[in-house]
């Protein structure tokens, strides 16, 4: 639950509780992966349960100045390019409160260049007044092959340079890169001892930490020491079909079947014919995932952590042996999937926080195959999707299928692909009914065919 602030006798300033809402601000020059960290950040707070939102000040400059005409806007001379920047700033801060203040937001990624002692102190004034904590992301580069790479893989998409070519658009970025570096301060470890920040230096080599307050920020920095962009491919694919997955019985712990064996040996050539450099592979503990992965003739990984969701009491059952021994339960299911709890068993929110992790040492590696069950892949897949928790439970993954996620500068490319071995369709939708009355016709309305 999100704490509150409470008012101290001053006029102008409000003290945080242990867990009042978070500002996180960028700072840094452009084209040094600010915005990157930005949505990365948001996507996986969001993931984690922390209600989250980016306000980028460049999309606010965008929608004040509709056409952008050159660095020149950006020289630290220009008057009015000066007054419509710091507008935007006020703006976007004002919807900062907003968010955080009225619409239930715990942490607001600030994201902009704030490259000056000055600029910092006001946004600290305007935390402490409205009673935010403040924690500062720093992100410094100097490699020159980084920055160009980050150039052309971002700013050259941007809607500022639309109407460009490449060479063009590069020369007026590094121009406008040229009109923040003489008025840069960086953060200072004696000048800004009392700040709460973290410095990222050449995307990750090295780290500067200073005054961590709480268990959000501690998270904070967790998840950025753990990011890279490297190129790499993750490979999610659920096991071959289980003997299981054939009676429409939900959890256990079945062998494949022969269409499933089947699948095995696919996937075997697929990921031979992808030669992959240095792939890991990693499998749950349960014996349909290791037997897929056998097939492989690779070394594998086995993880507790990718076991199916527990189903509790309702195990090896069947969707219509639920709705006949336990309706209350099925309805209740279908009205909050995400959150819902099997007796004795796991909710998908429950399993996303088993899988951090997971995503946590994926995030750290490069090529990988997860070989996994069904709400497993889903929570994994939201999380590189960006996905909410309503639609996360939703998501569709079926059997003798892989997923190849391409991580992107702020996505992520999928490809389906579909290895040719029929097998049964395991997803079941959302019903229309899902009221605790409904009628069991009503409550098996979505329930996928099987023998």
């Amino acid at each position: 639950m999100r704490g509150s602030c409470r008012p101290r006798n001053t006029r102008d300033r409000t003290v945080c509780t242990t867990n009042c809402p978070t500002l996180i601000v960028t700072v840094g020059l452009p084209a040094r992966g600010k915005t990157y960290i930005s949505k990365k950040l948001t996507r996986y707070l969001n993931w984690i349960g922390v209600p989250t939102k980016e306000f980028n000040v460049g999309q606010y400059r965008r929608e004040c100045v509709k056409i952008y005409k050159s660095f020149e806007f950006f020289r630290p001379d220009n008057e009015e390019g000066l007054k419509i920047r710091r507008h935007c700033a006020t703006a976007a801060l004002n919807d900062v409160r907003q968010y955080l203040s009225v619409e239930g937001g715990q942490v607001a990624v600030f994201d902009a260049t704030n490259t000056t002692r000055e600029r910092r102190g006001t946004i600290v004034k305007f935390a402490e007044q409205n009673g935010f904590k403040v924690f500062f992301v720093e992100s410094v580069c100097e490699d020159p092959d980084v920055i160009a790479q980050n150039i052309v893989q971002v700013k050259l998409g941007s809607p500022d340079y639309i109407h460009c070519n490449t060479d063009e658009a590069i020369e007026d970025f590094m121009k406008r890169i040229k009109c923040y570096e003489s008025s840069y301060q960086p953060l200072d470890e004696v000048l800004d001892r009392d700040l709460s920040y973290i410095k990222i230096m050449d995307v990750g080599r090295r780290y500067l930490v200073n005054r961590v307050l709480d268990h959000i920020q501690s998270r904070i920095v967790y998840y950025l020491m753990n990011i890279h962009i490297t190129p790499r491919s993750i490979y999610l694919s659920r096991h071959g079909e289980s003997d299981l997955n054939i009676k429409g019985r939900i959890g256990g712990d079945a062998g494949l079947s022969a269409r499933g064996k089947e699948y095995a040996k696919c996937l075997r050539k697929y990921i031979q014919d992808q030669n992959i450099k240095d792939l890991k592979v990693w499998t749950s503990q349960m014996q349909r995932t290791i037997q897929t992965a056998e097939c492989l003739g690779v070394p594998y990984e086995q993880w507790k952590a990718l076991n199916e969701i527990d189903a509790g009491v309702c195990e090896e059952m069947m969707y219509e042996e639920i709705q006949e021994h336990y309706p209350l339960e099925f309805a209740l299911r279908d009205q909050d999937k995400y959150r819902y709890r099997y007796p004795k068993g796991e909710s998908y929110e429950d399993l996303v926080q088993r899988l951090e992790p997971v995503i946590m040492e994926l995030e750290r590696q490069e090529n990988v195959l997860v070989v996994c069950h069904q709400a497993v892949m889903r929570c994994l897949l939201a999380y590189f999707l960006d996905k909410t928790a309503d639609e996360l439970p939703y998501l569709k993954c079926p059997l003798h299928t892989v997923l190849k996620l391409t991580p992107l500068a702020y996505g992520c490319k999928v490809e389906s692909v579909y290895l040719g071995v029929d097998a049964v369709n395991t997803h079941r939708d959302r019903p229309g009914n899902v009221h605790v009355q409904r009628s069991t016709e009503d409550a098996l309305q979505t329930v996928p065919d099987h023998f």
